[in-house]
């Protein structure tokens, strides 16, 4: 008989078009394909249709609206939790018993309840961490506001992982911020993705520099506005890419003849942009866990140029070239682009990458839930 485990998703993981979804989805055809069967609840913003690609991977998939009502905001416990708060859901886990795995602290409002006796949550982030460092980030005074007092709502609402049967973080670096906390509970299993490579050596395409992310998240605008002010006046050409447009970044761009935005309405949009750039920039302002952004460019682009707290503490340090100043990564950008692409490049790359195997992760995951 099949073992089964409750998966609950902060959002339909399908398609895996960003960095948290990424990681529940080849979380969830791992563990299907090692025999477990998945059911698979998940919370839906705006109407979204339900995906036969995850029916086929799970055993069901259970699908709720997200709450977002103005009361979830004067909610003590975080919007990002409350939002996600479901009679219905307790129900559908109690028909079928099973662990659970809740993805992320914002779907680990069963915690604030103590029903379930086999509780594990999967860490994305340091959320307060997190949700700090978008009120920096952030323009809008409103939302900047509303980042700083959800942030703290998710610090306080953190300590119900006292109660969790157990903790799978992210990257060494949370696991050292969690295991400090909840000591042997947390378990450091490396970020799910697509493991596949590209061919990287496509020596006739014009040489030019890429920036992708996703443009609504106030981070990513910060880096395209900052990558923008070092690349304007320069020889280089530079493709900002987001599966959204942000009308202060397309704005910027419009006026410098040797930048461009490129929509990546899905993945095989970008993953042609991330083997054609002779250059990918990885720049981030808030340092949380490992980017998936950051994986999936170094399985499927060419050279790399990243900033400290991009690379910081992964492991990955010297598979990039690291630049945090202006001068630096225009240094760095002369350095590469005088470099032609070689297979003893990656070499060196793929050996460092075989500690991300997601076979392996889902592996010692199963072992952790199912070991009493």
């Amino acid at each position: 008989m099949k073992k089964k485990l409750h998966i609950i998703s902060f959002d339909i993981p399908y398609p895996p078009n960003y960095g948290g979804v990424i990681d529940v989805y080849f979380k969830i055809k791992e563990l299907a394909q090692l025999g477990i069967a998945i059911y698979l609840h998940c919370y839906y913003e705006n109407n979204e249709n339900k995906q036969s690609e995850l029916e086929n991977i799970c055993e069901k998939v259970f699908y709720y609206p997200r709450n977002n009502f103005i009361f979830s905001a004067f909610s003590t416990l975080p919007f990002r939790v409350k939002s996600r708060s479901s009679n219905l859901l307790i129900n559908n886990l109690k028909a079928i018993k099973a662990p659970i795995l809740m993805e992320g602290l914002q779907s680990a409002y069963l915690l604030s309840k103590e029903i379930f006796s086999q509780t594990f949550v999967r860490a994305h982030n340091i959320e307060h961490t997190y949700l700090f460092g978008l009120a920096k980030s952030e323009k809008n005074i409103f939302k900047k506001i509303f980042f700083y007092i959800e942030g703290y709502k998710l610090k306080k609402f953190e300590k119900t992982l006292e109660k969790a049967t157990g903790i799978f973080s992210i990257s060494p670096f949370e696991q050292h911020y969690f295991f400090k906390k909840y000591g042997e509970k947390s378990t450091y299993i490396p970020v799910f993705f697509e493991s596949t490579k590209n061919n990287f050596l496509d020596a006739n395409c014009p040489k030019f520099i890429l920036y992708h992310g996703d443009l609504r998240v106030s981070d990513n605008v910060k880096a395209a506005l900052f990558l923008i002010e070092i690349y304007k006046n320069s020889e280089y050409q530079l493709v900002i890419a987001s599966s959204c447009e942000h009308q202060k970044v397309v704005a910027k761009i419009k006026k410098h003849s040797n930048i461009s935005f490129k929509n990546i309405p899905n993945q095989n949009d970008l993953e042609i942009l991330l083997s054609k750039a002779h250059i990918n920039t990885l720049v981030t302002f808030q340092k949380t866990g490992i980017k998936l952004k950051l994986l999936n460019t170094l399985f499927k682009g060419k050279f790399i140029i990243a900033n400290l707290k991009m690379v910081e503490e992964t492991g990955l340090e010297d598979l990039c070239e690291i630049a945090d100043t202006k001068e630096e990564i225009l240094s760095k950008t002369a350095f590469l682009f005088r470099k032609e692409v070689s297979t003893l490049d990656f070499e060196n790359r793929f050996e460092k990458l075989a500690t991300f195997n997601p076979t392996e992760s889902a592996k010692k995951m199963i072992e952790v839930i199912f070991k009493q």
